[in-house]
C-alpha cells in the first residue's frame, strides 16, 4: 500500500481546482461559495443527497494560482460554520 502522507501533490499553477462540500439540507451551497468566494469566479453545482436526506453536497471549481491559494480556501471552507465536511 502507498502511504500518500509521504508524497507532495504535484500540480501545475494555475489549475483549476474542484472542492466538495457537505451541508445539512437546510443550507445552500450556492450562498455559502459566495460567501466564502466574494466576487471571485467559481462554479457551484450540486452533487448528491444523502440516502435520508439529512445531508447534500455541492462541487465548487475554481482557478487556483498556487498551492498556498488552493489550501488557504480549503482551509476557509472547513471553518464555515455551516460546512459538514470538505473533501
Amino acid at each position: 500500500m502507498i502511504d500518500l502522507s509521504k508524497h507532495k501533490l504535484e500540480l501545475t499553477y494555475p489549475c483549476e481546482w474542484c472542492y466538495k462540500i457537505v451541508i445539512h439540507d437546510e443550507h445552500d451551497g450556492h450562498e455559502i461559495a459566495k460567501d466564502v468566494f466574494k466576487d471571485r469566479p467559481h462554479k457551484v453545482s450540486h452533487s448528491k443527497v444523502s440516502s435520508k436526506g439529512k445531508y447534500k453536497s455541492y462541487n465548487i471549481e475554481l482557478l487556483v494560482h498556487n498551492d498556498d491559494d488552493r489550501t488557504h480556501y480549503h482551509k476557509v471552507l472547513h471553518e464555515h460554520k455551516q460546512i459538514k465536511m470538505v473533501i
